[in-house]
């Protein structure tokens, strides 16, 4: 099998979703100088052949039309576990991830996609339509009092940096005087940390007349912004799934913008289109 290192990973299950990502993917790659590889997680060993066979085949269909042929992965597992392993093991730039969004009984068990991406410390772009733009090149980032927050700044810098785009903080506005005081904090940490590295940013305060994430994904759609960037929260549990995370919504939102969306972990990641150092 072909070695590469640091791909993009397109989890594939042979659906218009998964194309779509895919033309994301190819659009990162002209930006990134990055490979492309699908990942298929077969729920049966019995079933890798087959699907080896099914996905070389639907990577010549993918070169022809694009250009761009993807290396080909299938393994046995599940999605929630095993495309995060699969991602870690080729040192994978990012994963990008088409979705239909939250429908149906998702609504009661939370978004798949939420659930796959907290399984990974590597970042995460889900899509729900085909790409408007080849770049990401203006890039909205919700900044709130919560603490993980602090770690964005690494990520500002790394795809101000790798994308050339330009960034807008979108500062929340808490009424309760100890989250007012930790969104402080965040914000003066975010600013002296960019403030020393000539980065292009602005930052902008929402109206607080409606709930914090809807404002988040109408001033984007707005806007006109290319993309989300989020922070998962840290130690995400089940209940936040049945009862709807802040990040479920972003994710989803009705007009399917691209979110990337990004696990918070306590240690370095060193490495590729990944955030170094420490936040």
């Amino acid at each position: 099998m072909e070695k590469i290192d640091k791909p993009i990973i397109v989890p594939w299950d042979f659906t218009e979703v998964a194309k779509n990502a895919y033309m994301h993917a190819v659009n990162f790659s002209q930006t990134l100088g990055s490979r492309i590889a699908l990942v298929h997680i077969a729920h049966d060993e019995k079933e890798i052949s087959a699907k080896e066979k099914q996905l070389q085949e639907t990577a010549s269909e993918l070169d022809k039309e694009f250009g761009k042929r993807p290396h080909c992965i299938v393994k046995e597992g599940s999605i929630f576990h095993t495309i995060g392993d699969i991602a870690n093991q080729y040192n994978a730039e990012m994963i990008i991830m088409g979705t239909h969004g939250i429908k149906g009984a998702q609504k009661l068990f939370g978004s798949r996609a939420v659930k796959v991406v907290v399984s990974s410390r590597i970042p995460f772009l889900i899509v729900q339509d085909k790409p408007v733009t080849d770049k990401m090149e203006n890039i909205l980032l919700p900044i709130d009092f919560k603490k993980e927050n602090k770690e964005k700044a690494n990520w500002i810098f790394h795809l101000s940096t790798r994308l050339e785009a330009k960034i807008t903080i979108f500062k929340s506005h808490p009424k309760d005087k100890g989250f007012r005081r930790k969104l402080l904090s965040n914000m003066k940490y975010i600013e002296n940390y960019l403030k020393t590295r000539d980065i292009n940013y602005s930052i902008v305060s929402c109206e607080g007349k409606k709930s914090f994430k809807e404002e988040v994904v109408e001033y984007a759609k707005q806007n006109n912004f290319d993309m989300i960037l989020i922070m998962a929260t840290r130690d995400i549990k089940l209940a936040d799934y049945i009862f709807g995370a802040p990040e479920q919504y972003i994710i989803a939102n009705e007009y399917n913008l691209p979110v990337m969306c990004i696990n918070p972990r306590p240690m370095k990641i060193a490495g590729g289109f990944r955030a170094t150092g420490s936040a």
